[in-house]
């Protein structure tokens, strides 16, 4: 058996479930900020084995998911210059900007020279590469990716490179936190915290969770079991009237994180206020290349000025980011939003609710 099948068995799920059951009726609502884990729960079926007062609901924490159109507006504009190349993590390819026929993969039909990398170090290389040419990274993700772009940018920096930049569009998973425990559209009991991210900032990044919302957190790896171990933790939380973050996935989580990973973060972005999909503006939740590195900065580099009003739009994927609706609560869900014909970027990441919900549910 390998390790990780120790986090699979049935039996340990099922028994594990019934520990949850035996707790009490109390309804609880827990939000997953990890499209890895939204995806988990729906191809092993966890909704259907917690009993009937565990709600699990999706949040924001798909990265393709939570960038708005009229970023990819942007850089779907970019990708029409002459001499560019638009170097891109594949998920961001079919994403619509504010109009269906906008996007990358549309961009690349009409000639634009889009191509699809699987690292920061991948668009760097194309870079050093084809000298005679602009090459841009879409910076996209959380904490988790940030880390590899912040290196890209630096060794660029280092090699002085010209011909490299980053349209940056990574984010921060605790500000949007924060912003939906604010804004109290949805009730949140507790929350099962992404461990890709805790990797990075370890147990101390969602400790504002206990101090300042009085709320439960657990870090949770990806597997069933993990991830039912989590939602067991946070009832008990809840039953004995506690909150605190907890972590489950002590195998690779630790209390301070990933120092080096948060250090070249920390040398090469500021945070700054930005648009979320769905959850509009949020204060100090992107980041920004610093002012010493401004000449791999895209935006900078070609007088790309941000739009920060987001506009109406049938598609509900924000309010399934939000947790208001599950995905078969928006009218286009399968009909004229589909994983072949995605309206929304919840229907085409592979970390997306409405993806997932149409693929398992």
């Amino acid at each position: 058996m390998l390790y990780q099948d120790m986090f699979k068995e049935k039996h340990d799920v099922e028994d594990i479930a019934g520990l949850i059951k035996s707790i009490g009726p109390t309804d609880i609502n827990i939000m997953e900020v990890c499209g890895t884990h939204t995806m988990a729960i729906a191809q092993n079926g966890l909704k259907e084995i917690l009993p009937n007062n565990i709600r699990l609901i999706s949040g924001p924490g798909c990265p393709v998911c939570v960038t708005p159109a009229e970023r990819i507006d942007d850089i779907c504009s970019l990708s029409k210059y002459k001499n560019i190349i638009i170097a891109t993590y594949g998920d961001m390819l079919r994403v619509p900007g504010t109009r269906r026929e906008i996007s990358l993969e549309r961009s690349r039909m009409d000639g634009a020279d889009v191509r699809i990398v699987y690292s920061s170090m991948d668009a760097l290389k194309i870079a050093k590469e084809n000298k005679n040419m602009q090459v841009v990274f879409l910076g996209v993700g959380f904490e988790t990716t940030a880390p590899a772009t912040a290196a890209a940018v630096l060794e660029a920096f280092e090699d002085n490179i010209d011909n490299f930049s980053v349209f940056s569009i990574h984010k921060l998973i605790g500000p949007a936190m924060r912003s939906l425990l604010d804004a109290k559209e949805v009730r949140i009991d507790g929350f099962l915290l992404p461990g890709h991210v805790a990797v990075i900032v370890g147990e101390r990044g969602f400790e504002f969770l206990a101090r300042d919302y009085h709320i439960p957190g657990v870090i949770s790896g990806f597997e069933p079991v993990d991830i039912m171990d989590a939602v067991l933790m946070i009832a008990m939380q809840i039953a004995r009237g506690s909150a605190e973050v907890e972590n489950e996935y002590t195998r690779l989580v630790k209390k301070n994180g990933n120092i080096a990973a948060q250090k070249v973060i920390d040398e090469i972005f500021d945070t700054c206020d930005d648009l979320w999909r769905g959850l509009g503006m949020i204060k100090s939740s992107s980041l920004k290349l610093k002012r010493k590195y401004s000449k791999f900065d895209a935006a900078l580099k070609f007088g790309i000025e941000y739009s920060f009003e987001q506009k109406p739009s049938a598609c509900r994927c924000g309010d399934v980011l939000k947790g208001l609706i599950e995905p078969e609560g928006c009218n286009m869900f399968g009909r004229e939003c589909t994983p072949d014909y995605p309206v929304g970027p919840c229907m085409v990441s592979s970390e997306g609710a409405c993806a997932a919900a149409y693929k398992y549910m």
